[in-house]
């Protein structure tokens, strides 16, 4: 047994029927009407193929996701505030200190916020500076019910979640789904992480590989390889403009257009 299950879905009035893993995460979906079965990863092929064998009608046709054609960019023309392109790094931890500069009760100790803003600039400056090798940085992606994807970089590699943590001059212990930062609490980071990506790749509709960049850390012991996530230093993030072979430069340009559209957001 595959362990897969197919789920039925609507997404922009058309019936879907998305195969998901026993965590909930999608590996592919069936469209109707389109007669295509598309999947996020090739490695699953035969099982979901074999899970989507009582739905499919007729020939159907099987590979990644179709990037969208000239016609459907040309209707991507945004308003300047559906355009998520202008957004800094950091940009939503920037409004809200604007807003309120100094929350009440932490005139005794740093406030959180600016080094959780100090870790998404360091991280989102390293990652802008790809974009000379064809690589794609939008900052701040927003998220139904509050949250963010901290930086979704898209290049030849593919693309990637970036999920940004203070770490100056401390010890990180990484120990999935925890991270421990010096003496701090361990928390669950890795599975944030995961769940930004796994949300960007609904959205978009591809494959969203999950990154934490550590800013700026002592020392980082990592227990066991992680489940899906990469972990580096903001010092490495230059090591994905090496990756390549994924996406060609039409498709970069292509999901890029689609993942700065805010409204691309509003249901994932």
């Amino acid at each position: 047994m595959s362990g897969l299950r197919v789920v039925p879905a609507w997404r922009h009035g058309r019936e879907r029927l998305y195969v998901c893993r026993t965590d909930g995460r999608n590996v592919a979906w069936y469209d109707r009407e389109a007669g295509r079965v598309n999947l996020l990863s090739d490695e699953r092929r035969d099982e979901v193929l074999e899970a989507l064998g009582p739905f499919l009608t007729g020939p159907v046709a099987v590979g990644p996701p179709p990037v969208p054609t000239p016609a459907e960019l040309a209707r991507l023309s945004l308003h300047p505030d559906d355009d998520l392109a202008p957004n800094r790094p950091g940009e939503a931890l920037l409004i809200a200190l604007d807003r309120d500069p100094a929350r009440q009760g932490l005139r005794l100790r740093a406030d959180p916020r600016r080094r959780a803003l100090e870790a998404e600039q360091t991280v989102g400056e390293a990652l802008d500076r790809l974009d000379g090798a064809g690589w794609h940085t939008l900052h701040s992606v927003p998220l139904p019910g509050g949250d963010r994807v901290h930086h979704l970089t898209i290049g030849p590699g593919g693309l990637f979640a970036v999920h940004a943590l203070y770490a100056r001059k401390q010890r990180v212990l990484v120990a999935d789904p925890m991270v421990s930062l010096g003496r701090h609490d361990p928390e669950p980071v890795l599975r944030r992480a995961r769940a930004a990506a796994d949300r960007a790749s609904y959205a978009l509709t591809a494959e969203v590989h999950p990154v934490l960049a550590l800013a700026g850390p002592a020392d980082v012991r990592v227990t066991a390889p992680p489940r899906e996530v990469r972990v580096v230093r903001d010092t490495d993030l230059a090591d994905l403009a090496r990756t390549g072979g994924v996406l060609k430069p039409a498709d970069v340009a292509a999901l890029h257009a689609m993942a700065r559209d805010r409204g691309t957001w509003a249901a994932c």
